[in-house]
């Protein structure tokens, strides 16, 4: 017999996954099923959302717009750090769960539910992204987790649609093109059908943000980026909010075919995924924030924080964003960033995100000190005992060996 819950709140995105879920909720446990929607960029996936959830049976929908927060509190702290997973991916989706969980765990409390509830599936990092900050934000909260409940009927995504058409449930998909894709402000990744065939190029109909490189103009875009601690703050000037800042340059970007990643990414769980990503903004913001780092950041610094980005963007990937580790590596990344102020210039091109220029009033660079001609602040023979001090292990190694 199913164990006794009350009410849930749902983590509602009105994909295939969730749509079911809602009904099978009701149907497995008899419950109250509240969703909660978080607006963190989707655009035109929330259209009718509130109507669709209530015709399938919740009681009632929270729909709240996070992107200032997602951006300020979750885009620019991973910025700041340059987060990059296994060299290639700018993090969209991990950034954007701790950030829907937390809200999701404050409703929960909001209206007494004694339980939460998500549609990741038992082989996605999703579901430990989720289900680590209901932990970490609520040790007490009990947790329905869909696809690996003993009462989970569903073995496919073809029995879900089934299901779906047997209770007229409305489904943003369809058996011809079951795409599965997740947007926010910082991208959107696609997933499934023809991408699971590592051979296969995606086709151009799924991509969303970005233009393809051979149909962009052919005329270069020049964008500048004004940062201030490392957080981005203007564009050619303009002021603007983080969630505007964003919205903006993913615009411009994407228009120029800037950001579309394809690549096989090794999941937490242990196996391999194929995931295609429109990154078009933060590709931008990363390039620049990395080139006003270039003129303001100690060597030794930056030598260490970067060899810190792999374990960022592994624990933000991992679903750790609330753990105790998190918290510390971040305050360390936040005092790297103190003189990270200055602006960088961009040309954007098919596909290209090219760094044409930098400058910044806390510069490191001296143009006296690098030129290649005449100088008075450098001698150029003090590099004589330099090198023969840093050469002295590498002589006496060849030394012993004769």
């Amino acid at each position: 017999m199913a164990k006794k819950i009350k009410k849930v709140v749902l983590a509602y995105s009105g994909g295939l996954d969730t749509s079911v879920i809602v009904r099978w909720l009701i149907e497995t446990y008899d419950c109250e099923v509240i969703c909660f929607a978080a607006d963190v960029g989707q655009k035109e996936e929330l259209t009718g959302l509130r109507q669709k959830a209530l015709r399938t049976g919740a009681s009632k929908i929270y729909i709240e717009d996070l992107r200032e927060e997602f951006a300020r509190d979750f885009v620019f702290p991973a910025l700041r750090a340059n987060a990059i997973y296994e060299g290639t991916y700018l993090l969209g989706t991990s950034l954007a769960r701790p950030l829907i969980a937390k809200r999701q765990i404050e409703i929960a409390q909001k209206e007494k539910a004694d339980s939460v509830c998500h549609g990741s599936t038992g082989k996605g990092n999703d579901q430990v992204r989720f289900e680590l900050t209901y932990i970490a934000l609520n040790p007490k909260i009990n947790i329905i987790a869909a696809w690996k409940d003993d009462h989970w009927t569903f073995d496919s995504r073809e029995s879900m649609f089934d299901y779906a058409e047997k209770h007229n449930i409305p489904l943003p998909l369809t058996k011809d093109k079951p795409y599965s894709s997740d947007r926010n402000l910082l991208h959107i990744s696609h997933e499934g059908a023809i991408l699971e065939d590592t051979w296969a190029e995606p086709p151009e109909d799924i991509f969303v943000l970005t233009q393809s490189p051979e149909a962009a103009p052919d005329k270069p875009v020049y964008v500048e980026i004004d940062f201030v601690k490392g957080n981005p703050v203007a564009i050619d000037g303009k002021k603007m909010s983080p969630a505007k800042l964003m919205d903006r340059i993913n615009l411009l970007a994407g228009a120029n075919g800037v950001g579309r990643v394809d690549m096989v990414e090794n999941r937490f769980v242990g196996m391999k995924s194929r995931g295609v990503y429109e990154t078009p903004g933060g590709t931008v913001l990363w390039a620049a924030h990395r080139a006003v780092e270039s003129i303001t950041m100690d060597r030794e610094v930056m030598l260490m924080r970067d060899s810190l980005i792999p374990k960022y963007a592994q624990l933000v990937y991992n679903g750790f964003w609330y753990a105790p580790e998190m918290r510390t590596l971040q305050a360390y990344i936040d005092a790297t960033q103190e003189n990270v102020t200055g602006t960088a210039r961009m040309k954007l091109y098919k596909g290209n995100c090219i760094v044409v220029g930098r400058k910044s009033p806390f510069s490191l660079y001296s143009e006296a000190f690098a030129t290649f001609e005449k100088d008075e602040v450098y001698n150029q023979k003090d590099a004589i005992g330099f090198i023969r001090l840093n050469g002295l292990r590498l002589r006496i190694k060849k030394m012993m060996k004769k």
